[in-house]
């Protein structure tokens, strides 16, 4: 299956806890100001890339923790989104998402596509970038309107559960 990416990073320690693989997608409709990936906001641009060779990418590396989808927008592209995730679980791996999108106006909308998505995610990072609530000191989010979501617990419950980090 095809993706729009605006690039890959293969060992992320910002986008989530643990070595990551993060896929940037390309295409955001949210546009905020002062997103850390602008260029990513055109739904033209960067390049098409096939899941099966990102899945392959994810697969080289044995000391991964998890695969993070940001953006760009990744409920822009749940089907592809949707594969690397499932691909990235079956290889013990977990998922992490960033959306602009509330997790709230995602169940609303009750997308197929996207709700297919939810299910395959474990931590949700919801909420558009706030300049001015910006602060270098949160944890795995830019801005302080920005939840991180338990999304399976949530899911089971109907109630909000925000991720808390494990205690060491």
């Amino acid at each position: 299956m095809e993706i729009r990416i605006f690039g890959l990073a293969d060992d992320s320690i910002v986008d989530g806890p643990g070595v990551r693989y993060t896929v940037f997608v390309q295409g955001c409709p949210h546009h905020c100001p002062g997103c850390h990936n602008p260029a990513s906001h055109d739904f033209a641009g960067g390049t098409l890339m096939d899941t099966d060779g990102i899945i392959r990418k994810i697969g080289e590396n044995p000391l991964l923790d998890g695969v993070t989808l940001s953006g760009g927008e990744p409920m822009c592209q749940p089907e592809a989104c949707c594969t690397i995730a499932d691909a990235a679980h079956a290889k013990h791996l977990n998922v992490w998402c960033y959306t602009g999108f509330t997790l709230d106006a995602l169940l609303k909308e009750n997308d197929p596509a996207r709700m297919a998505l939810l299910h395959s995610i474990d931590v949700l990072v919801d909420g558009r970038f706030v300049q001015e609530q910006k602060s270098l000191s949160l944890l795995y989010r830019g801005s302080s309107n920005q939840r991180l979501i338990d999304v399976p617990k949530t899911l089971a419950t109907g109630e909000i559960t925000l991720w808390t980090p494990p205690v060491w």
